[in-house]
């Protein structure tokens, strides 16, 4: 683990823990686009008993009596059952990427300091619903899983998974195939969720691939999902001028960008990377949101629940 503070390369499990007002949203789950009904604490469609008022509806036999609603039954002269939503529990899992690949930054913050505060945002958010949270937490070499709980406890771990990940990242580290390691922890994530979660992805969405959409229209058909892409701002604009040091471990690259037949092709493969996560975002029909690392992760998160509420 690096020794290294700087909190625009490294996060810390205090910075993360600090996070718990900005993330203490109301009406959290209210907020949240959604393409589905799903069950919950969050106006679930499952009959039972419940302490929210659902409908006033005639008598079937087999109803429980207990239900009856009399003055309704006086008043009309036919009997009336009162009917409740049932309230249910939904667990929030929240998956972190930290590979290599987020390991960049050219304003601000690297996309792998983003990703954590975005995942701690999220989980105060789902804890201070009343929600249980876990989550999966990736790099190129590994991937921890904490299973949701009610306790800051459970926070906490998931927190320090988060900050463990993104400590081992350096620039000499070895890249392993994005791909697979992104679609292995959709698939754990898959497995742990089987119906009826909220499910977070935080990662720059690199490497994905056909089996990506696949995994992300399986995870989608049981549960909310919602996609959270961090990307750098020098993928949506290069500077004009100067120059550029690219690295890959012990390769480094010095790029004149002043230069358009150099600056036009970086420019061209950058935005063509976003727009393939897009549109494959798009396709899996899961709402999408991007995250930039040159401004506060939190006032684009509030922004972000901001406009959800007009999509769903």
């Amino acid at each position: 683990m690096t020794t290294t503070t700087d909190p625009h390369i490294y996060t810390s499990l205090g910075a993360l823990m600090a996070l718990e007002c900005e993330g203490q949203v109301p009406d959290f789950h209210g907020r949240l686009p959604r393409y589905s009904i799903l069950a919950g604490p969050h106006a679930t469609r499952l009959r039972g008993r419940g302490l929210t008022f659902d409908e006033l509806r005639p008598y079937q036999p087999g109803d429980d009596p207990r239900h009856l609603d009399w003055r309704a039954t006086l008043r009309t002269g036919q009997i009336f059952v009162r009917q409740y939503s049932e309230e249910r529990d939904r667990p929030t899992l929240v998956v972190c990427d930290q590979r290599m690949d987020m390991f960049f930054g050219s304003c601000r913050v690297f996309k792998s300091v983003t990703a954590a505060e975005l995942a701690a945002l999220v989980a105060w958010a789902a804890f201070s619903a009343g929600d249980r949270v876990g989550g999966l937490v990736f790099n190129d070499q590994q991937l921890e899983q904490v299973r949701p709980h009610r306790s800051r406890t459970c926070l906490q771990q998931l927190f320090a998974s988060v900050v463990r990940q993104n400590h081992q990242l350096h620039a000499s580290n070895p890249v392993a195939s994005k791909a697979d390691r992104l679609d292995q922890a959709l698939a754990l994530c898959l497995a742990a969720a089987h119906h009826d979660h909220t499910i977070c992805l935080v990662s720059d969405f690199s490497g994905a691939g056909a089996k990506t959409l696949h995994l992300l229209r399986q995870l989608a058909r049981h549960n909310d999902v919602i996609a959270l892409q961090v990307y750098d701002p020098i993928a949506l604009e290069l500077p004009r001028q100067g120059r550029i040091r690219i690295s890959e471990g012990n390769v480094q690259v010095s790029l004149d960008i002043g230069r358009p037949s150099i600056r036009q092709p970086i420019s061209d493969f950058l935005q063509g990377r976003l727009q393939e996560v897009a549109t494959l975002l798009r396709q899996s029909r899961i709402p999408h949101l991007m995250i930039s690392t040159g401004e506060a992760t939190g006032a684009q998160f509030r922004q972000f629940l901001g406009a959800a509420r007009r999509w769903s």
